[in-house]
């Protein structure tokens, strides 16, 4: 069953984040200027006046590249927890990252084939 003597400190610690929350808001409400004129009411606060619709098409090749390194970026940050732990892991886990690292290299090749990583 629920214990709640076990669970104290957290609902503790919840009470305390939750006025912290609320009294930093209510001083940021309070204290915020407020400056609506016909500039912040505009689209843009750049200072540039905007031009054209807003809902224009991209290519899709700017979303594929951005596939590709976020795809590549994730995969890279798994080696790092293994190579901290290299030592621990023995040969078997090594086996394990060269098929892992050869499925990268299979997958960079065939974006490079498919053209995904030209930016012209």
């Amino acid at each position: 069953m629920f214990q709640s003597q076990e669970y104290y400190y957290f609902w503790i610690f919840l009470l305390i984040l939750i006025f912290f929350v609320i009294v930093i808001l209510s001083i940021s409400k309070l204290i915020t200027p407020e400056n609506k004129g016909p500039e912040k009411l505009t689209t843009y606060e750049s200072g540039i006046e905007p031009t054209g619709g807003a809902r224009i098409q991209f290519q899709i090749r700017y979303y594929m590249f951005a596939l590709v390194f976020v795809v590549f970026d994730v995969e890279t940050v798994f080696l790092y927890p293994w190579a901290m732990s290299f030592y621990e892991f023995g040969i078997v886990s090594f086996i394990e990252v060269l098929i892992f690292i050869s499925i990268l290299i299979i997958g960079l090749i065939y974006a490079w084939r498919k053209g995904a990583l030209e930016w012209s």
